[in-house]
């Protein structure tokens, strides 16, 4: 009576977990994932899919650990285990397959890699399911060697769906992105931008191809890339890049704001709609080739010097160049100001920097702070003003309060205000920076009126009033006109 009760367990929990598999495959091919968000509770119980692989992961790697030992003498009472496990593990397999499907089908996911990692997923809970019932019947004819055989097969399942699912969240290279260059060149892995046959667009002389397209490969191509497009959106080529998600078109060329991508990067990071939503934020250099990219025409063939003034991505200040200084002579500079820039640098931490190593400059990028740095925190600035040469305060809440303070940096260089509140005032009363060549006013509520005085600057070389009141024929200096970027 117990061994019949013990079956019809058996029995029941295999019809069960078979039909769970079989309502998984049915909600796979008939409801498969589209690229559009719904169902936010779907949403939040998807969320738990990355948590929950974790346990079928284990089990099934444990499992053949179990069946190796438990066949020897001092570990055999260990052998019974293997069932039971692996009856876990389909549960652990169903349940993480089923949290999955919740999160492709409602967050907007959408890709042939999405699909796969999907169906590895549905095929691994099918190889657990099988591995389970043939060990519950291992005792039978050709059993055991049909057991190895499924159980061998189905590690290797979930390691490819591992793989899939590392490759949805840290991007499609991220097993070879810091492979040594050798061992690269023996397997013949490359992890260069792939540009589309034929295409006139995007290529390595381009200023898309040696400028755009290496930003949006670091931060964008992760959840919109050739296998996993969120919101149907690609940004691994320039064709897909211009044609947009499900919404639309994001980039619309020489309209920065009505480019929903730009608009997306340069919100605050608590904005539900900020992007990158998985990575850290684009750096103020990346924003700003992007926005210069964008206002001078989006284009694909644009050769990579023609749009000047937006340097390498990974400078936070390539306007102009800094010279380098005796080593000696930093030393006894930096050791000078040590005691200012500590304190500073714990209270505002990543917003201040040497411009160098060999330098004894100071760097300001408080871009990435945003609505927290305002006013106060120019003013704490003010015992390093003379050694600060470049400042960036994108996006940041400081208003006219703060031109005083700005205005003391006697050896500012380049200075970025773009998305602020500086109104013609605070403008003009930069009038003494003698040292500045680089000036960015994008999207700023500045008139023509607070151009007058920035013409007596000596250094001056350009100034970015994109975005803001100021117009090509609107009474600006003669002097000063020729050095505006629109």
């Amino acid at each position: 009576m117990n061994a019949q009760r013990r079956l019809s367990a058996t029995s029941l929990f295999g019809l069960a977990t078979l039909t769970s598999l079989g309502v998984l495959a049915c909600l796979l091919l008939f409801t498969p994932p589209d690229g559009n968000e719904r169902a936010r509770l779907m949403q939040f119980f998807g969320r738990l899919h990355p948590l929950s692989v974790h346990l079928p992961i284990a089990l099934l790697i444990l499992v053949p650990l179990l069946e190796l030992v438990g066949r020897t003498r001092r570990f055999s009472y260990l052998l019974p285990a293997s069932g039971f496990v692996l009856g876990v593990a389909v549960i652990g397999a169903i349940a993480a397959a089923s949290l999955g499907w919740c999160l492709a089908r409602s967050g907007g996911y959408s890709g042939p890699l999405v699909t796969q990692h999907m169906w590895a997923g549905i095929l691994t809970a099918a190889g657990a399911w099988s591995c389970w019932r043939l060990r519950v019947r291992v005792d039978t004819t050709n059993a055991p060697r049909i057991y190895t055989v499924t159980l061998i097969a189905t590690v290797a399942l979930i390691s490819f769906t591992g793989y899939r699912g590392g490759q949805l969240s840290q991007g499609e290279n991220h097993l070879t992105e810091y492979m040594p260059a050798p061992l690269a060149a023996l397997l013949g892995v490359s992890n260069s931008i792939e540009v589309p046959a034929n295409s006139p667009n995007g290529g390595p002389a381009t200023f898309y191809g040696a400028r755009i397209q290496p930003v949006f490969a670091n931060h964008c191509v992760t959840c919109h890339g050739r296998n996993k497009h969120k919101a149907n959106l690609r940004l691994d080529s320039f064709e897909a890049a211009m044609h947009g998600g499900k919404h639309g078109p994001v980039i619309k060329a020489g309209d920065i704001k009505g480019s929903e991508l730009f608009r997306r990067i340069t919100l605050p990071q608590s904005d539900d709609d900020f992007m990158p939503a998985e990575r850290r934020p684009l750096s103020a250099s990346d924003v700003s080739l992007i926005e210069h990219w964008i206002t001078a025409g989006a284009s694909g063939t644009i050769g990579s010097d023609a749009i000047h003034d937006s340097g390498p991505t990974n400078a936070s200040v390539a306007e102009v160049s800094f010279p380098d200084s005796d080593p000696g002579t930093v030393a006894k500079e930096r050791a000078g100001i040590a005691s200012i820039l500590a304190p500073l640098q714990q209270r505002l931490p990543n917003v201040l920097d040497y411009q160098a190593r060999s330098s004894a400059d100071i760097v300001v990028n408080a871009a990435w702070m945003q609505a927290k740095f305002g006013d106060d925190d120019v003013a704490s600035l003010a015992p390093l003003a003379d050694r600060i040469v470049a400042a960036d305060y994108s996006n940041t809440a400081i208003t006219d309060a703060s031109a005083h303070g700005i205005a003391s940096m006697k050896h500012l260089r380049v200075l970025k205000l773009m998305h602020t509140h500086l109104t013609d005032a605070g403008v003009q009363s930069l009038s003494s920076l003698n040292e500045l060549e680089s000036l960015s006013l994008f999207d700023t509520p500045v008139t023509a009126a607070a151009l007058a005085p920035l013409a007596r600057l000596p250094k001056l070389q350009r100034i970015y009033v994109s975005g803001t009141r100021i117009s090509a024929n609107a009474g600006v200096p003669r002097e000063i006109a020729q050095k505006l970027v629109f």
